[in-house]
């Protein structure tokens, strides 16, 4: 498993049980008690705490993304795994600068897949592909007007 698809997994097994128990226990704990858990070896750690961190920092805005891209579904009615699945991916999509978006993408249908139901990653991309279209119509509009 690459090192940062493995981060993205410890991250998303870490926000599942915050999110899962109400968001009362501490991210960064939870986060390094996986890191010990299941990749003790893992020489990337800083990825996985980074995305974490920023995660919860962004919670709102982000929360508020993905209930403007998946209207018919109200958050706490989206799974805990696919929830905090397009969590990171909205998270890389729209604050991570160095993730490409289609990786961004591409690495959060792959989470959706292993560890949601069997339509995560179609709803995962749905969303995903939403918001990556209208930031390319922005970076377009940006474009346009700096000429």
């Amino acid at each position: 498993m690459a090192n940062r698809h493995l981060a993205r997994t410890m991250a998303l097994q870490s926000l599942y049980e915050w999110d899962f128990t109400g968001k009362k226990a501490d991210i960064t704990k939870l986060l390094k008690r996986n890191q010990k858990e299941f990749a003790p070896e893992f020489d990337d750690q800083k990825f996985s705490e980074n995305l974490v961190n920023n995660i919860v920092k962004h919670l709102d805005e982000l929360n508020a993304v993905i209930t403007e891209y998946a209207p018919e579904w109200p958050l706490d009615q989206i799974t805990t795994v696919d929830r905090n699945v397009l969590r990171i991916g909205v998270y890389e999509l729209r604050f991570d600068k160095d993730i490409p978006p289609k990786v961004a993408i591409n690495e959060a249908i792959e989470l959706a897949k292993t560890f949601g139901g069997p339509s995560s990653g179609k709803f995962v991309n749905g969303v995903l592909g939403s918001i990556f279209k209208k930031l390319e119509k922005e970076e377009e509009g940006k474009s346009k007007k700096n000429k």
